[in-house]
């Protein structure tokens, strides 16, 4: 693991935005998993400027949507599509053939998680990965609890995730969520989490720890053998900050 402390959310979406942009020019049909919220805002915006200077760099990348509020229409300007379509796909082009996404709708929600594996099977695996790391440290919608799955699967939402800001503007909330499985995120050739706001400093700390449990679905990161973790400095309080700089 490389671990990137950054004083402000601008300077470490710059880094994000880099080291993606690397990483498209090394392979232009890069399938990229990308995760919503706050955190990656900044660097979807890095890219999006990268696009206007060199929009040949990404004519060729493929996306495929982390996770999926249930329940909620995918019109609803807080779903994870809302979110992917506004950042990445407009900015940069990307055509629906390109694309794989959860319906947020979807009439049956385990079929549609079977088909968003199949196609994943057959395009994959990931090569980059982008995740958040969730209040009570889960990454996408794999929440803690006693096992974890392995593959995309419909997840039973904790209160913690409710309170996400994007499930908190929602008068109807989600019933479930729809997300790719600890197996399909370690199997990323790359992966590169991003920490923001002094809200995570405790799951922070956790994560730090480099103590391995289902109870901090993050903690498995710390096996994967190319994972980066970008982390704005308000993120961590002193003593995290002190240990690191042993």
């Amino acid at each position: 693991m490389e671990i990137e402390i950054f004083d402000t959310c601008n300077e470490l979406g710059q880094r994000a935005g880099d080291l993606i942009f690397r990483e498209t020019e090394k392979n232009k049909q890069l399938l990229l998993c990308a995760a919503t919220g706050d955190s990656p805002t900044e660097t979807y915006r890095r890219l999006a400027e990268k696009f206007r200077k060199q929009p040949d760099t990404f004519d060729q990348l493929r996306i495929i949507k982390l996770d999926e509020w249930g329940g909620i229409p995918m019109e609803h300007p807080a779903t994870c599509e809302s979110y992917v379509r506004k950042y990445i796909l407009g900015p940069l082009h990307i055509s629906n053939g390109r694309y794989t996404g959860f319906n947020s709708d979807p009439e049956d929600p385990i079929l549609e998680c079977r088909n968003i594996q199949d196609k994943l099977d057959k395009e994959g695996p990931i090569d980059l990965c982008i995740l958040g790391l969730g209040m009570n440290g889960h990454i996408a919608l794999n929440e803690p609890d006693e096992f974890l799955q392995a593959h995309c699967h419909v997840a039973a939402l904790s209160a913690s995730s409710l309170q996400h800001p994007m499930a908190s503007e929602m008068k109807v909330k989600p019933a479930f969520g729809l997300t790719l499985g600890m197996a399909d995120i370690m199997h990323s050739k790359m992966i590169l989490m991003l920490i923001s706001g002094s809200k995570k400093r405790s799951i922070v700390k956790k994560f730090l720890s480099k103590e391995i449990s289902s109870t901090v679905p993050a903690s498995f990161l710390w096996l994967h053998p190319n994972f980066f973790c970008l982390i704005e400095k308000d993120a961590m309080d002193e003593p995290a900050l002190g240990g690191l700089n042993e």
